[in-house]
């Protein structure tokens, strides 16, 4: 029997491809490390980004219990990821706090994490205990 093909083999009335499952997976073993890698940077990314959610919240908690302001930093520091900048601001009768951190892994995938969270002052309310005309961005009185 002669092959159609000359240099391949026939086994079982088929040209037998010999190799092939080994080039198969040259591609697909470095494709799927690659994919993992990038799911698991994801999901570090992901957890960064709740880690600054709560900061910022832990934060504005603080400072709207009228606590000093070191210790609403702080309060937002403990709960920041690694390397977060924290700002912590009053505009009228509201506390806001700023956490900005830069997402882990390598500085080709360099991204800027950041969460903000708003809480109203204890201080702001009136004598009998109604809440002060505070105005909020967006909301019409």
């Amino acid at each position: 029997m002669r092959s159609s093909e000359p240099g391949r083999a026939r086994r079982g009335g088929r040209v037998a491809d010999r190799g092939a499952v080994t080039a198969e997976a040259a591609v697909a073993v470095p494709a799927l490390v690659v994919f993992t890698m990038a799911l698991v940077w994801a999901l570090t990314a992901a957890s960064a980004q709740i880690q600054c959610v709560d900061a910022a919240r832990a934060g504005a908690r603080a400072a709207a219990r009228s606590e000093p302001e070191a210790a609403a930093m702080a309060a937002a520091r403990s709960a920041a990821p690694a390397g977060a900048r924290v700002t912590l601001g009053r505009t009228g009768g509201l506390w806001r706090v700023r956490v900005e951190a830069p997402a882990p892994g390598p500085g080709a995938l360099a991204l800027t994490l950041t969460a903000q969270a708003v809480a109203s002052a204890e201080d702001a309310s009136d004598v009998t205990g109604q809440a002060a005309d505070v105005p909020v961005a967006g909301v019409a009185p």
